[in-house]
């Protein structure tokens, strides 16, 4: 039973952060925001192989090229608030990657499906017969308690080894919660965190990041190091092998990552890289731009290409 106060609105972006900045970098970023939008539309009609996209479609076009060059992928629907389609949305995500050769699983936002048990044990049994490995986005800490029932009735129909559960670095409880993951035998995803714990809100991201490493070695399944911050990633990943525990690089598509992705592919570490799709995929992909403004250069230079080679066949 879902309690009142979760109900279909509960929303799964991240919370806006008090921006304490000086009035010119409040403006500076409010003027980022709005160039962003500005650019999205042709963002999203040229930069779907570095941004995700609306549909399921486009996002597996992005985990075959991904595929193509050695990486593998985790496909997740954005929602933009409540939606009855959404656990058709995800069964059909199962069945195309079960029906194509991809190294991919599907990440799930609970909230999106209101916590549902009913939902749950059915992506179970759909994933099972696959098999597809599930996971558990991560969201508010108040709901955490509702993600970790969710990720249990999705153990009643689909193996441990085949659930996944996000835990943040910067949440206190989130070692109590790694214990709870391992003794279920469920892979994990390590992450910094977006939503802040406010029982521990000056919590140092990096360390509480290794503080939450260091317990998994003690014996998790496996462990996805979430992060693009390139020296804690080395260093969460020297603590896992040291602790023989079965590990690879996540991160996020189109953030800027180059130097870590290297680093991993000469370190042997395998990568995979989180492909968002749906409507809630604009904020990502407005994000991203800000990050990395060098992306619209890319994307022009490839259109230019394209419309070069274009004129040449006509002249043919």
């Amino acid at each position: 039973m879902i309690p009142a106060q979760l109900t279909p609105s509960f929303d799964t972006a991240p919370p806006d952060v008090p921006n304490q900045d000086a009035p010119l970098s409040r403006f500076k970023q409010k003027l980022a925001g709005k160039a962003s939008r500005l650019i999205l539309p042709l963002m999203k009609r040229a930069a779907g192989a570095y941004l995700g996209g609306e549909t399921l479609e486009q996002a597996l076009t992005v985990a075959k090229r991904l595929q193509a060059e050695g990486v593998s992928s985790t496909l997740g629907y954005w929602d933009n608030g409540p939606d009855a389609a959404v656990p058709t949305i995800y069964r059909k995500a199962i069945g195309k990657i079960a029906g194509s050769e991809l190294d991919a699983y599907v990440s799930l936002k609970p909230p999106a499906l209101r916590f549902s048990h009913d939902a749950a044990r059915a992506l179970g049994k759909a994933a099972a017969m696959q098999p597809i490995r599930l996971h558990c986005d991560c969201h508010g800490p108040e709901v955490a308690d509702h993600h970790h029932a969710f990720a249990e009735a999705l153990s009643e129909s689909l193996p441990p080894q085949w659930i996944g559960i996000t835990l943040p670095g910067r949440w206190r409880r989130s070692l109590a919660d790694a214990d709870w993951a391992m003794a279920r035998g469920f892979n994990i995803r390590v992450v910094k965190g977006q939503w802040p714990d406010p029982a521990d809100r000056g919590r140092d991201l990096r360390e509480g990041f290794l503080a939450v490493i260091d317990r998994l070695c003690a014996g998790a399944h496996h462990v996805a190091v979430a992060t693009h911050d390139g020296a804690l990633a080395r260093e969460a990943f020297a603590h896992l092998q040291a602790a023989g525990v079965s590990h690879e690089l996540e991160v996020l598509l189109g953030y800027p990552a180059v130097p870590l992705l290297a680093w991993a592919k000469t370190s042997g570490i395998k990568t995979r890289v989180y492909v968002p799709y749906g409507p809630g995929f604009v904020p990502n992909a407005i994000a991203v731009l800000r990050r990395n403004p060098r992306l619209l250069v890319t994307v022009g230079k490839e259109r230019a290409t394209a419309a070069v080679q274009r004129v040449a066949g006509w002249m043919k």
